[in-house]
């Protein structure tokens, strides 16, 4: 996507205020990865670095679909400030490494999404690190599981957007396993209208889903979840430590969920430690709806134009082809 001229003024007038010193925006750079929001590093004529978050329409490449906007929707997408805001709040509060936010603005038109200036974390990701260095990752990997040891330490009476439950507001659905299944059927059913080999196993797998959703105990605390916590979303600091990024989608949730994607991105031998106490029927509920996720999510994503199109194609291939692996007899 091609930044455009108003937001390009904007993120001029908010640099000068970001990076102080009378430094001048030089040039904008956009990051790679950001697919729901605009991620630009901003560079100053001394070199001096920041990067800014954007939320705007523009800037989203997933085509909009209901329900989008619904904050009660735990598993809604995190779009705006405000989730921002509130996710940064609540893990900095527990001692969560996020970015240092340098400047925010709600209020201009020209990024009716809002805008939020942070901190040039410019080290790799976690990702990056593992592919390039798995042993000089093990300890970046300790201490995410410290961090991951902190956010389920900390119990909610409710689930939801964090930006939600903190508000005093009500999430709607149930139950987060009953939100889950929601989820999960409409995942199938969308995937299944764009792929046969999906479509063939509907019956199974709709009814893997109520069947395990019918064996999952009540639970009536939750625990802080990221939501997509993959390695790409964690980057690597100056001291070794992981900083958590994309955090909108933070939410009061199962610790199972956020167990579940942990374990489809990272390999075993890269994975902090499990924590105790996790339900094995969530579990198991929750990695179908993922898998399902996975598959009907980027393939609705290459309706766009979304740039890094094989790569999102595999992703969809190779998690179907595991949603169909539950279900084999």
């Amino acid at each position: 996507m091609r930044l455009g001229a108003a937001a390009r003024e904007r993120l001029a007038d908010a640099a000068r205020t970001a990076l102080g010193g009378g430094r001048r925006l030089e040039a904008v750079v956009r990051v790679a990865g950001g697919s729901r929001k605009g991620v630009y590093r901003l560079v100053a004529d001394d070199g001096t670095t920041a990067v800014a978050y954007l939320w705007d329409a523009a800037e989203n490449y997933w085509p909009a679909a209901h329900g989008d906007d619904d904050l009660t929707d735990p598993l809604s997408p995190g779009l705006g400030l405000d989730l921002f805001e509130a996710a940064h709040a609540r893990l900095d509060a527990l001692g969560v490494k996020v970015p240092a936010v340098r400047f925010v603005d709600r209020d201009d038109t020209r990024c009716p999404g809002g805008l939020a200036i942070v901190e040039d974390l410019t080290g790799e990701t976690l990702e990056e690190l593992l592919a390039r260095d798995p042993g000089a990752a093990a300890p970046v990997v300790a201490r995410l599981g410290e961090a991951l040891e902190a956010m389920r330490r900390h119990r909610a009476p409710a689930y939801g957007k964090v930006a939600l439950v903190d508000g005093g507001g009500t999430a709607r659905g149930s139950s987060c396993e009953a939100v889950v299944l929601d989820r999960a059927l409409r995942d199938l059913t969308e995937a299944a209208s764009r792929d046969p080999r999906i479509a063939r196993a509907l019956d199974r797998l709709a009814e893997r889903l109520l069947d395990l959703t019918a064996a999952v105990r009540p639970r009536a605390e939750y625990a802080v979840v990221h939501g997509e916590l993959g390695p790409d979303h964690v980057r690597v600091d100056a001291d070794g430590d992981p900083v958590l990024i994309d955090i909108e989608d933070t939410m009061y949730f199962d610790a199972e969920w956020e167990h579940v994607f942990l374990r489809i991105r990272l390999r075993e031998t890269h994975r902090p430690p499990t924590a105790p106490g996790l339900d094995e029927t969530r579990l198991a509920l929750y990695t179908l709806a993922r898998r399902l996720s996975l598959t009907a999510g980027p393939l609705r994503l290459l309706d766009g134009d979304f740039p890094d199109r094989a790569a999102m194609a595999s992703i969809a291939e190779h998690n179907l082809g595991e949603a169909l692996a539950l279900v084999r007899d």
